[in-house]
């Protein structure tokens, strides 16, 4: 059984999650065209290496981000999107590496 931890609820069963895609940013809203839309939505960056994710905890509806290396499967942190998109947050601020 995989275990994935929740900041909010703490170690749960890999069952509990949904994924939400990689955390990457969104368009203007008012501004943006259909292209980038479709690319926003459907495409993503295809590294090897340390991403991040979205991940929802599905029983509390609970969204979080995860770090996560994409070859290996390995959790390097999960945190509350607050720390990343927190002005005065700083841990999170840097951007994810991918390896060469």
């Amino acid at each position: 059984m995989k275990i994935l931890t929740c900041p909010l609820n703490g170690p749960r069963n890999i069952a509990e999650f949904t994924y939400g895609g990689q955390v990457k940013p969104m368009p203007n809203p008012t501004e943006a065209t259909d292209q980038e839309w479709a690319h926003y939505v459907f495409y993503g960056d295809n590294h090897i290496g340390v991403v991040r994710e979205w991940w929802m905890h599905t029983p509390s509806s609970y969204w979080f981000i995860v770090e996560r290396h994409n070859q290996t499967d390995e959790v390097m942190r999960t945190y509350d999107p607050a720390e990343l998109f927190d002005p005065g947050a700083s841990p999170a601020t840097e951007p994810v590496e991918a390896d060469s």
